[in-house]
């Protein structure tokens, strides 16, 4: 997807000027502040918003085992809002919105498609993407980074890693030039944005340095873990299916333990964010979790 991905971002330019600041969080939070201790009495809205679709030609890329070569399918992707009293937080970005009105466009293994961008899918909801307050991105691949440039007035929320990550190298820096201008909250570990354990960004990496997971604690539907992409498919969880592009497959085995572990303490619905049969579980919007 590289050649695609950069001919999609290039828009982004227009973001290089911005005025930023930039908050660093010195205070780490270890994974167990945020298990089945919290009992959950922030009225939250957890949104789920349509961000593309992708079909998958050969899935052998998304198994180190081998176990996946030959087979096809297809990927949902999908982004999230988090409606909290003291901010709205956008998790994941989708696929860029340049794709909206085109033919799905086809690199490699991938064809991807856009029907609606995040502006309208919030409309659809009274709301504007001036009215957003946080954003947060589970990593940096460009099916959850592609409408970064819709949101030049949020505070960005990133883990140091994958900020790191992201302007690495000169490839890696014109794909994310996005994020350049935006106020950022940088943290390590784990970040609890709103400071009352509702919502708490969790680190687990290994698809990516800095890869993170979202824990929202509801109080009528109780947790709910969104997994980025530390599973892609229902099948990859269970069968425990490291992706052959990882950063590091030793880290995401980690990860997976730490989440498993978690979400049995938690007792939480998990979320596969490319899952078709996990997404379609969900409330559309108008409609929302609670």
């Amino acid at each position: 997807m590289k050649s695609l991905v950069c001919a999609l971002f290039t828009f982004s330019l227009l973001m290089t000027g911005c005025s930023q600041y930039e908050h660093r969080i010195s205070k780490k939070s270890s994974s167990n502040e945020f298990t089945g201790n919290y009992v959950g009495s922030v009225p939250l809205k957890l949104y789920t918003f349509n961000c593309g679709n992708i079909e998958v030609s050969n899935f052998d890329a998304f198994s180190s085992s081998g176990d996946y070569a030959g087979q096809g399918g297809k990927l949902v992707n999908t982004c999230y809002l988090i409606r909290h009293p003291e901010g709205d937080l956008i998790w994941d970005l989708g696929l860029p919105h340049s794709l909206v009105g085109s033919e799905p466009q086809v690199d490699g293994i991938f064809t991807v498609s856009l029907k609606s961008p995040l502006t309208d899918l919030l409309e659809e909801i009274d709301l504007k993407v001036a009215d957003i307050e946080f954003m947060s991105i589970s990593h940096s691949h460009f099916d959850h980074t592609g409408q970064a440039s819709l949101f030049s007035d949020v505070e960005w929320l990133v883990h140091e890693d994958e900020l790191e990550h992201m302007f690495s190298t000169d490839e890696s820096k014109a794909q994310n030039i996005a994020f350049v201008g935006l106020n950022k909250t940088i943290f390590s570990e784990n970040y609890d944005v709103f400071g009352d354990g509702s919502v708490v960004i969790l680190e687990m990496p290994g698809h990516t340095p800095g890869h993170t997971v979202l824990q929202v604690n509801l109080f009528e539907s109780g947790p709910v873990l969104l997994t980025g992409d530390l599973y892609h498919r229902a099948e990859s969880r269970k069968l425990q299916r490291v992706p052959r592009f990882n950063t590091n497959e030793s880290q995401t085995r980690g990860s997976m333990i730490a989440f498993e572990r978690l979400a049995t303490e938690l007792g939480a619905r998990v979320v596969i964010q490319h899952e078709a049969i996990d997404v379609s579980r969900l409330p559309k919007p108008p409609g929302f979790l609670k």
